[in-house]
């Protein structure tokens, strides 16, 4: 089964849109499976929202791939101060790409009036040997950082590459408690946050040490799978995460399903789901692209159970926090995107919960430009309250859909 890459954009790729193509495509899925091995939908970062046609995006990566063994508990990881988020109505994360860059002219190794020093000018200026102070002592903690990680972890086979890193299998010497490890190259962090010292962190490391912190319980109780530990190697990123086992991403479950789930078994997925959002949600945490790569299901009993992975993208925000730049995967753009409007997280998420559910229920993925123009072809066979759960998650005008409130008590998950 062969299917065309999920296209994404960056937050440090961003072109004018007249230099970008204008469609994003995507195949359908095939009920019979075939010999190669299908390329997996690739996530992305930033799209402008206002365009009537849709901008092509540069594809940044592969989904993280999950195959999974363990359990286990652990102590949690170091804490920072974070800012609070606020209710701003403007975009709070900044892009790190090409941030601090020197735009003027090079004048290095040149006096003040832009003479160069000469070859015997050995001295150097105060401002200089602090400069090289600091650098050494950037350079002793990154290494200090990589020793403390090869104390603590083992890392073993490669498991994907995502938008922002690339993940790999491990394990923790002390009790051999299965982990993902997720090396991020600094100049590839698409978005950072300042916390209280003024200091810019990864947001997301800060958003998956705040739900470190909020959890309930031991590490595997939650719905988002846990932080364990962090490093920073300098020039990288290395967040340690647990590794469900036994699980498999939704979208590899559906399509080891046939291609298209039972209403029943969707529903359990879906009611789970729902539920982890509207804990997010509440939580002022908007995930932004929550999409079959990025759920995992346990398959250790006979009822999945549903982790969600992946909060490269995610930020902090407030119910009424609007944003114009769509982080997420080009071809679920909610429809008010393609108007030119501004995009709030509730609304949002629920139209996410719409198209996870299409594709639970449908051989083929869901694209928003073929839904628009009514060509989405939609299973006959529903039941009334699915199918009118999904209308209502696929509602055209944001502020006419439900809330994850409303999903929740909703007469299908009853």
């Amino acid at each position: 089964m062969k299917k065309e890459t999920r296209k994404n954009t960056n937050a440090g790729d961003k072109k004018d849109p007249g230099d970008q193509d204008s469609k994003s495509r995507m195949a359908k899925r095939k009920a019979s499976p075939e010999k190669k091995t299908p390329e997996k939908r690739r996530r992305v970062t930033e799209q402008a929202a206002p365009s009537t046609s849709t901008d092509t995006h540069q594809a940044k990566g592969m989904k993280r791939k999950a195959q999974q063994d363990g359990a286990g508990t652990t102590s949690p990881p170091k804490k920072i101060k974070l800012a609070e988020p606020t209710s701003s109505d403007k975009e709070q994360a900044s892009s790190s790409v090409d941030a601090g860059k020197d735009c003027s002219p090079n004048t290095k190794g040149c006096t003040k009036n832009g003479r160069r020093k000469s070859e015997g000018d050995s001295k150097e200026s105060p401002k200089k040997k602090k400069k090289d102070k600091t650098k050494n002592v950037v350079q002793n903690t990154a290494a200090d950082q990589q020793r403390e990680f090869q104390g603590r972890y083992v890392q073993e086979h490669h498991l994907g590459k995502g938008g922002c890193g690339v993940v790999f299998a491990g394990y923790r010497i002390t009790d051999h408690f299965p982990v993902a490890i997720k090396h991020i190259p600094k100049d590839k962090i698409p978005i950072q946050v300042t916390d209280k010292n003024g200091k810019q962190v990864s947001m997301e490391v800060a958003i998956m040490l705040k739900l470190a912190a909020e959890a309930d319980g031991s590490v595997g109780t939650s719905a988002p799978v846990s932080l364990l530990d962090w490093f920073d190697f300098g020039t990288e990123l290395i967040l340690v995460q647990e590794r469900p086992v036994p699980a498999v991403d939704l979208y590899d479950y559906i399509k080891e399903n046939g291609g298209c789930l039972p209403e029943e078994k969707a529903k359990v997925i879906l009611k789970q789901l729902v539920d982890a959002a509207k804990d997010l949600e509440e939580k002022h945490i908007f995930h932004r692209d929550i999409k079959s790569e990025n759920i995992l299901i346990e398959t250790s009993s006979d009822v999945p159970r549903v982790r969600i992975i992946d909060f490269g993208l995610s930020c902090f925000a407030m119910e009424r926090s609007r944003f114009r730049f769509f982080y997420g995967t080009a071809i679920h753009t909610p429809p008010e995107c393609y108007r030119g409007k501004k995009y709030r997280p509730g609304p949002t998420t629920v139209w996410q919960m719409g198209v996870v559910l299409y594709e639970a229920l449908h051989v083929g993925d869901f694209n928003t430009e073929t839904f628009l123009q009514k060509e989405l072809e939609f299973n006959k066979h529903l039941s009334s309250h699915c199918r009118n759960f999904l209308d209502a998650c696929l509602t055209n005008v944001p502020k006419k859909r439900p809330t994850l409130g409303d999903l929740q008590l909703h007469p299908w998950l009853r």
